[in-house]
């Protein structure tokens, strides 16, 4: 019988990557790539807007706030109405916002539609992560959710060069700026698929037709175990989640990794651009880090499943992303910068998705729910913090004399969000992680 149940468990596995795995790659692509296309966009519209590096950082980075105030509430709500429905009208609504940048007069408007992208996208993210848990184990986590998250890295290494060959090819066309088209074409993709989203996805196995009764008994008594294996150890309610102090240290390892993940992100193509090159160069260029996080994060996730360590696997690359953001960004000659630059993007990337491996074996039911929203909240308020702070630094270190010259001011901006991911390195090795957390799931698949 166990030998039955195994099998079912392996064939419902595979099934599960194949139809869920890829379609929400590409959802996740499409979030991605509406959220950071900014950066390309600021190499014309900041002239034609007057935008200057503070408020295109601010701009930029305003989105979080949106995104941090209903992140919670957008999660519970999923969890209450399923995933189909919810994702459904994330996305068609993000589609709508996002395309609405393209009517941006100046900084006012601007910010104002940030904000209403992040929270008409709020929830995404951390609904995604809490839906997987619906379909696998603690065991497989790092590795699928590695999987998923390579969308970050691709959806910059296809949309640098996608972005800066329409802001050449539509210059002008139908009276409209090039920025104007890049914000309405990469908006079309999310409305689209969240129409696809309502038909496609499933709540969860027992809903999952192309599922056999086997499979889906399999599935479902898998995670059940693992559940009760890991609330025998400690079970949070939802408002312990959302005031534990280990979940709080968890936002904030996470809120240092993605201050470095958009503090670079949003400024690549200008601090690519800068090297001296045109825009069409800018946007192959500044695909290179983004295509090398890419080729790193499924095989970094698996050696985390297959060592059942998680903290170093988390740790490692945070500082990795650190040094190379803060050496890079000191280097005179741009080959050895993006080099350097290269391997704080490898280091970011990697870090991401092993880390949702900690929070995600800590917590069950209504409490992952809101524990899972509430650290990709407060974390995403590094989203804020990161674009800003370069912005800042670029426009006022110099007057203040922190730096010598604009060269000067350039690198502490970068090197400062460099110092963010050490930190969270460093808080990452001090939390810790208890494998008796997984320990559960491992016994059943062995």
């Amino acid at each position: 019988m166990g030998d039955l149940n195994q099998a079912a468990m392996q064939s419902a596995s595979a099934k599960i990557a194949r139809r869920l795995i890829p379609f929400l790659i590409v959802c996740y692509f499409i979030s991605y790539l509406d959220r950071v296309n900014l950066g390309f966009a600021a190499l014309t519209f900041r002239q034609d807007l007057s935008i200057t590096a503070e408020v295109f950082g601010l701009g930029a980075g305003i989105f979080f706030l949106g995104y941090f105030i209903f992140e919670v509430p957008s999660n519970l709500l999923l969890e209450k109405v399923g995933a189909r429905i919810w994702i459904a009208r994330i996305m068609i609504t993000w589609g709508i916002i996002s395309a609405a940048m393209a009517l941006v007069q100046g900084p006012n408007s601007f910010y104002f539609v940030r904000f209403l992208l992040g929270v008409a996208e709020a929830g995404f993210f951390p609904g995604i992560i809490l839906y997987l848990t619906y379909w696998y184990t603690a065991a497989e986590r790092a590795k699928v959710v590695g999987m998923f998250m390579v969308a970050v890295p691709l959806s910059s290494a296809i949309g640098a060069p996608l972005s800066s060959w329409i802001l050449g090819a539509f210059t002008g066309v139908g009276g409209l700026a090039s920025w104007q088209w890049l914000f309405i074409i990469e908006a079309a993709p999310a409305l689209v698929f969240g129409v696809v989203v309502w038909f496609f996805l499933d709540d969860g196995p027992a809903e999952a037709e192309w599922l056999s009764t086997d499979e889906k008994q399999a599935v479902i008594a898998h995670l059940a175990g693992e559940r009760q294996s890991r609330e025998a150890i400690r079970k949070f309610t939802l408002g312990e989640a959302l005031s534990h102090p280990r979940v709080i240290g968890l936002a904030l390892v996470y809120f240092g990794v993605v201050t470095g993940l958009y503090g670079f992100g949003f400024w690549a193509p200008q601090i690519v651009k800068a090297f001296g090159l045109t825009i069409a160069q800018t946007g192959w260029v500044a695909a290179i880090p983004f295509v090398a996080g890419a080729l790193v994060m499924i095989p970094w996730t698996k050696h985390s499943d297959a060592t059942r360590e998680r903290t170093w696997h988390v740790a490692l690359p945070a500082f990795l992303g650190g040094l190379g953001l803060i050496i890079g960004a000191y280097m005179q000659n741009p080959y050895v910068s993006m080099f350097f630059l290269t391997l704080g993007s490898v280091g970011t990337f990697a870090a991401l998705p092993t880390f949702w491996t900690l929070p995600t074996a800590l917590l069950t039911g209504t409490a992952a729910a809101g524990g899972i929203a509430l650290i990709n909240a407060i974390g995403n308020v590094g989203g804020f913090v990161g674009p800003y702070l370069v912005g800042w630094i670029k426009d006022n270190a110099l007057a203040m004399k922190i730096v010598s010259d604009q060269a000067g001011a350039n690198a502490l901006a970068i090197a400062s969000i460099g110092a963010f991911m050490i930190a969270a390195g460093v808080l990452t090795l001090v939390l810790g992680h208890d494998p008796a957390l997984e320990a559960g799931a491992h016994r059943q698949q062995a």
